[in-house]
């Protein structure tokens, strides 16, 4: 696997070639200051400088050349210079101007998830700038960002709830976090019977996954990410068309741990604490049913309409606990419902809060590094389409209406009141590959939250 951190470095002009962004707007003046050779090869080349073309002009001898790279106008986004970081020969290159946010795209063109097949050798493009501050923050996030994809593009033939635990114990323990796992009938024991029903029909044990970190005088940071490693369905089984992405059903936890990771990374002044029910949705003779009525952390009974709808049991408990220590601020990441991506698509991250000050903070960062969200309402008449005749609720509305929001609203009781909480209802996964983003597994929501954290707490 390709060391993300050695793709940037110190600018040092020895030996590199240079690289020079071009807008489609100022291409015609900078073409006025070149020779007649670059404007001989821009012109055969039909390089017009759009988002993500490469023109090669070549100069005197052999290694004497340089790549001209179209980008939009303004600082450099974080795809910027992604395609470029896929297309161009191996080697080490110059950028002429301000590296901008486009490290992070020029590192991921370059990330491949090879556990499965073997990876046609290439060598590295490594990028030289001047921009050093940039440097380190573009690497943490790119490495975040790998963090997920690789989890989430793990089949759960290698990725059940025990080794998702282990990857949890596998990042934190570096940073001197305190891990705690809670697995099958020590659930029931411990109260966490939400999470037990769901995961005891599967062969993999259910668990509870908790990790702290940072002096506890600090503010508490509470960081949930729904670990459903595969969804069948259980007894509402999906069809198989249905199941095709349910591995990628643990995106909400893999989302978790890379913010977990860049937190402590960055040393932020919080205590962590990191929650991650973790569990199949399987079918066996002991499955959930329909009609069932199941116990919660908080007290709160459930009347179980659609087995289906089993992320959100599991994070009730998981923001039950969060909720016992009283944190600052509560954030969970599920990839919870398809009605969220009928509403907003694959690419768009669906983003609840209590707090409007703080739904726009998040939002407005995600804008500014490029990873946007868009909020939907948790709009409180639709709780009584949570109602039950024989529980406090039930675990799905009848009817297809508004799915995305009566999910949160069912995660919001187990909210406490007052702590300020952001649910992010986000896909995890590329439907179709883009300069540095391929298809298969996505951080979709993760760098607005980092983000929103470094301004609040860094």
């Amino acid at each position: 696997m390709m060391d993300l951190a050695s793709l940037l470095v110190p600018a040092d002009a020895q030996g590199a070639v240079p690289l020079v962004p071009v807008t489609a707007a100022g291409l015609d003046e900078w073409l006025k200051a070149q020779g007649e050779r670059t404007r001989t090869a821009v012109a055969a080349q039909a390089f017009t400088a759009a988002a993500d073309s490469i023109a090669i002009i070549p100069g005197d001898g052999p290694a004497d050349w340089f790549a001209a790279v179209g980008v939009a106008p303004g600082p450099l986004g974080p795809w910027a210079l992604a395609a470029a970081a896929a297309k161009l020969p191996a080697g080490r290159y110059l950028l002429q101007g301000e590296l901008g946010q486009a490290g992070l795209g020029w590192c991921l063109a370059q990330h491949r998830f090879t556990r499965y097949r073997r990876a046609k050798p290439e060598g590295p493009r490594v990028l030289a700038t001047t921009s050093l501050s940039a440097m380190s923050g573009a690497v943490a996030e790119a490495q975040a960002v790998a963090l997920v994809r690789d989890l989430v593009d793990t089949p759960a033939s290698d990725l059940g709830p025990a080794e998702l635990a282990q990857a949890v114990i596998d990042v934190v323990r570096p940073f001197g976090a305190d891990v705690r796992v809670v697995a099958g009938e020590a659930l029931l024991a411990q109260n966490f019977p939400a999470i037990h029903a769901v995961g005891r029909a599967a062969a993999a044990q259910p668990r509870l996954i908790e990790a702290e970190w940072g002096d506890p005088a600090h503010p508490r940071l509470a960081i949930i990410g729904k670990g459903i490693t595969f969804d069948s369905g259980g007894l509402n089984i999906k069809p198989g068309s249905g199941m095709a992405l349910m591995k990628k059903d643990m995106g909400g936890a893999a989302h978790a741990l890379a913010l977990a990771r860049l937190v402590m990374a960055a040393n932020l002044p919080v205590r962590l604490h990191l929650i991650i029910p973790a569990a199949e949705n399987a079918i066996s003779g002991n499955a959930l049913r329909p009609g069932d009525v199941i116990a919660t952390r908080a007290g709160k009974t459930v009347e179980i309409t659609n087995t289906d709808a089993e992320g959100r049991l599991v994070l009730c408990d998981a923001i039950a606990l969060a909720a016992e220590h009283n944190p600052v601020l509560m954030i969970d990441f599920a990839t919870l419902t398809g009605a969220a991506r009928v509403a907003l698509g694959p690419q768009l991250p669906a983003l609840f809060a209590n707090d409007d000050a703080l739904a726009s903070e998040v939002l407005a960062a995600g804008m500014a590094v490029g990873d946007p969200a868009w909020r939907l309402p948790l709009w409180a008449p639709y709780h009584d389409m949570l109602k039950s005749s024989v529980a406090d609720m039930v675990n799905s509305a009848e009817g297809a209406f508004a799915g995305a929001i009566t999910a949160a609203l069912y995660l919001e009781k187990f909210v406490a009141q007052g702590t300020p909480w952001l649910h992010f209802d986000t896909f995890a996964w590329n439907a179709a590959p883009r300069p540095g983003r391929p298809k298969g597994g996505e951080a979709l929501g993760l760098r607005a939250t980092w983000a929103m954290l470094r301004s609040r707490f860094g």
